[in-house]
């Protein structure tokens, strides 16, 4: 299970790159396709502002007038038709005059044909070969790789007092269309892939900045585990070894008794240590109102503090306590953070020699109330503290499991002091004693 690990987490972390670069790459190419359709919309619009503007600036020279009793139409002050070129840069491939019956009167460039047939406004044009007439291709800019020459052709009715005088026809190469698409379609073909790519780095980095977290949970699921099994598994060990020793015949009734009596306390153990798993699974945010209570937290200290004494003049210790003189009165879980005390107590006797010095003191520091626990003991080495409150930690295993420690009283203290809101310290030196400071919020509202 735990070598398929590695796998299970890459495979994940690039089906989250994959999917990420897939919904940001489908943006990605719709927002270019919107870009180029704005922008060929945007470029063929302008062009067809320039192209009206020139024809307009053409019709202002068309006179029409009478001559000899008879309508005539003079072009001879029409640019390009009248021989004289615009005053300003034009693209013009060619220009037409056709009568108000559509018939050719006078035109420019490519010959075209005698009638007009063409319909009225804009269209585009594909200019097949410069001997032959142009062919119509619709009114869409067309991105044929082919070397035909496109064209945008406006043909529009001329009038003069609302009277039809005549149409003109120009038309003008959308080459300066078609190098600007070029190249806005040449920027995307390089800088979609590239964007992708880095999409798809971003995904993967992502990825395992996401998959972090929960492989970190899952690792330490498998500790917890994998302890937990070995935590259970001896005890149980124990218990079958007794059963089966108290199933033998002929048995002394004494020795009997001795199994009975240790399988018992095995499963107390074993009881304990299921409770203190349950918590730990159980117990993740703060603890809900009901279940706090308000305590004279120097009262109840100094009741606990009476049944260590005899504990520490068992063990040769020199035990003391210092309590502020103000009333310090808290909302806690009496049981809980009477677990989280002992516990930190008991480890500051356990693992202080005879004759050393163990301290409970309080005092106030800002806004928190500090429990603190000082011993003379053999201190922590410095390479243990920062894991000391992982559960089934155990700085010295062989002397923990001889003193029938489980690795879980750190842990559950910790546990308990952080759903009361609070915080739990440690500071050691390696053979000089170790220091535990709880830290409980406390404000003016925690006191009566």
């Amino acid at each position: 299970m735990l070598s398929l690990t590695p796998h299970m987490f890459n495979r994940s972390r690039r089906n989250l790159a994959r999917w990420f670069t897939l919904s940001m790459g489908s943006i990605l190419v719709i927002f270019a396709a919107i870009l180029y359709f704005l922008e060929a919309k945007e470029q063929l619009r302008a062009f067809d502002q320039e192209l009206y503007n020139t024809a307009q600036f053409m019709v202002a020279g068309v006179e029409d007038g009478l001559y000899q009793e008879q309508q005539r139409i003079s072009l001879e002050d029409v640019p390009i038709l009248g021989g004289e070129a615009l005053p300003f840069e034009n693209r013009i491939i060619y220009a037409r005059w056709y009568t108000p019956k559509k018939q050719l009167l006078e035109f420019f460039g490519i010959t075209p044909s005698e009638q007009l047939n063409n319909k009225l406004g804009f269209q585009t044009i594909e200019l097949v070969d410069a001997a032959q007439e142009p062919s119509q291709r619709g009114d869409r800019v067309s991105n044929s790789v082919r070397h035909n020459k496109l064209l945008r052709q406006l043909t529009v009715p001329v009038f003069q007092d609302k009277q039809l005088i005549g149409y003109l026809e120009i038309a003008a190469s959308l080459s300066p269309v078609e190098n600007t698409l070029g190249s806005l379609i040449s920027f995307l073909i390089v800088g979609v892939p590239i964007t992708l790519s880095l999409i798809g780095l971003t995904g993967w980095s992502l990825g395992g900045m996401a998959m972090q977290p929960i492989r970190q949970s899952y690792d330490q699921l498998q500790r917890f585990t994998a302890d937990a099994s070995h935590e259970l598994r001896t005890p149980l060990q124990a218990i079958r070894n007794h059963a089966q020793f108290g199933l033998l015949e002929p048995i002394d009734p004494n020795q009997q008794q001795s199994s009975l009596e240790n399988i018992d306390q095995i499963t107390e153990s074993m009881g304990m240590l299921i409770r203190d798993l349950l918590f730990l699974a159980r117990n993740e945010g703060q603890l809900k109102p009901e279940a706090l209570n308000p305590v004279n937290l120097v009262s109840w200290l100094e009741l606990l503090v009476g049944e260590y004494i005899h504990l520490t003049k068992a063990k040769n210790l020199e035990f003391t306590s210092e309590f502020p003189e103000q009333l310090v009165m808290l909302r806690i879980n009496v049981d809980l953070m009477r677990q989280a005390v002992t516990n930190i107590l008991s480890n500051a006797c356990r693992y202080t020699p005879s004759g050393g010095k163990v301290r409970l003191r309080v005092f106030l520091a800002s806004c928190w109330v500090v429990i603190e626990i000082q011993d003379s003991g053999i201190g922590i080495p410095e390479k243990d503290l920062p894991h000391i409150f992982e559960r089934f930690y155990r700085v010295d295993s062989v002397r923990s499991r001889h003193t029938g420690g489980f690795g879980l009283g750190l842990a559950l203290a910790q546990q308990i002091v952080q759903v009361h809101g609070g915080q739990i310290l440690a500071i050691s030196r390696l053979g000089e004693g170790s220091t535990f400071q709880i830290k409980l919020p406390f404000t003016p509202k925690s006191s009566p």
